[in-house]
């Protein structure tokens, strides 16, 4: 492996990779800890001084993502038709333009419209436009850019949970999301734009992304659309189970046996787990085929649950738990990437990404109330099965998808290849 390739070296910082990598990766953690999950810190102070419903705070955020449902194959075609660089900096604008409006709200309905504002931007700035974005900068090296850009993403949330809660105490929810809104105009949006301006040579092509890639040619034609419709059904059912948790890790630990505090302390560990989850990917998921990688990442989560639900209050059970689930979410993370870019390719990305995105943010947005109404209806260790059930249906289905894509690469190799086409698995 070269200097440039490792990162080092006095020609690593003309690389467009490490370049569009570390620069995208520090406006991620911004753009992500300062709208997706900013409501970790801020829904209570908002709470207090409005007087609203704890439901009625959280439902704005489900609000953005309907929105980014609704909107995210336009997105996508309009990332694949004007680029990435022109998309993600028009989002971080329109980020900060609805931060600024929600420091501002006095009544739901604007408060409601202020979130609507952000899921547009956060549609155009965050990890699926950025995937589409480094691609289209560096599209023989796709899924390696994918995967070292995540590892930027693993901290956002705990770093501005932090940044948050002190700015909050300083200067109250409204002050902490004007000074988020200009933070995005002075990070994100000058490196986006920097960080986007460089492209590989046009000798880099898909043919040579191909021969360094163990997952083959794309697909293309009727089974292009079967595979994208299959993969956004497992992501989507994937999607419930992470729904779920990324509001509800604490509920859930807490249900387990653990104290508040410790519960809130074990929940912080599942940053780490994605951290890990996606380093191991990097050092030892490189050779192996993307679906390979989806297929133990999306394994390992219903074994992390069946953990949960025998922990009976065992602390080490729970700390295991809450880090495997940290790592099958940060892996698949880069899956939902890696994946479209080895089965489709690069042309037309940004558009499958944002077909593929759809029904996930969809998901995403009723998955945590439809999991309150089965709390509700059964109680907390009962409803673990329902997120149980939903992730060995997920495993189960990327086991069918990877045997139906297998056939189809078996019956489209030449007869001469048969023997000779085995790679790494």
């Amino acid at each position: 492996m070269s200097a440039t390739e490792r990162g080092t070296g006095p020609r690593a910082w003309s690389d467009p990779l490490v370049v569009s990598v570390n620069t995208l990766g520090l406006t991620q953690i911004t753009a992500w800890g300062t709208s997706y999950y900013c409501l970790g810190v801020l829904a209570k102070p908002i709470v207090a001084e409005t007087g609203w419903a704890i439901s009625t705070v959280f439902l704005g955020f489900s609000i953005a993502l309907l929105v980014m449902g609704f909107i995210s194959a336009w997105v996508g075609r309009l990332i694949d038709r004007i680029g990435g660089r022109q998309v993600m900096s028009i989002g971080t604008v329109i980020i900060s333009a609805g931060l600024l409006g929600l420091s501002q709200v006095r009544d739901p309905m604007a408060y409601f419209g202020a979130w609507a504002v952000i899921g547009v931007g956060m549609r155009c700035a965050l990890y699926d436009a950025a995937f589409a974005a480094v691609v289209q900068v560096v599209p023989s090296r796709g899924r390696q850019a994918i995967s070292y850009l995540t590892l930027y993403g693993a901290y956002a949330s705990t770093i501005f949970w932090v940044v948050g809660h002190y700015l909050n105490e300083a200067y109250g929810w409204r002050g902490t999301l004007m000074i988020f809104a200009a933070i995005n105009l002075a990070v994100c949006l000058p490196l986006n734009w920097i960080g986007l301006s460089r492209r590989e040579p046009e000798t880099a092509t898909q043919a040579a992304a191909a021969a360094r890639s163990p997952d083959g040619p794309a697909l293309e034609g009727r089974l292009r659309t079967v595979g994208i419709a299959l993969f956004a059904l497992i992501m989507s059912l994937n999607g419930f189970v992470f729904g779920v948790v990324s509001l509800q890790l604490v509920p859930l630990l807490e249900s387990a046996g653990l104290a508040a505090a410790a519960a809130v302390w074990v929940a912080s560990l599942k940053g780490h787990g994605q951290f890990a989850g996606r380093l191991v990917e990097i050092f030892f998921g490189r050779n192996l085929k993307a679906m390979t990688v989806a297929r133990i990442a999306l394994g390992v989560l219903p074994a992390a649950l069946i953990l949960l639900m025998l922990a009976r209050g065992s602390l080490v059970q729970l700390i295991v738990f809450t880090v495997l689930l940290g790592a099958s979410q940060g892996v698949v993370t880069i899956v939902r990437g890696a994946l479209p870019l080895a089965l489709f390719g690069t042309k037309g990305y940004g558009a499958v990404l944002g077909l593929i995105a759809t029904p996930i943010l969809f998901v995403n947005a009723f998955s945590p109330a439809l999991f309150a109404l089965i709390v509700d209806w059964i109680g907390w260790h009962s409803a673990i099965y329902a997120l149980l059930a939903s992730s060995i249906v997920t495993w189960i289905a990327i086991e069918l998808m990877s045997r139906w894509y297998e056939g189809t690469r078996t019956r489209a190799r030449p007869s001469g290849q048969a023997a000779s086409g085995g790679r790494v698995s």
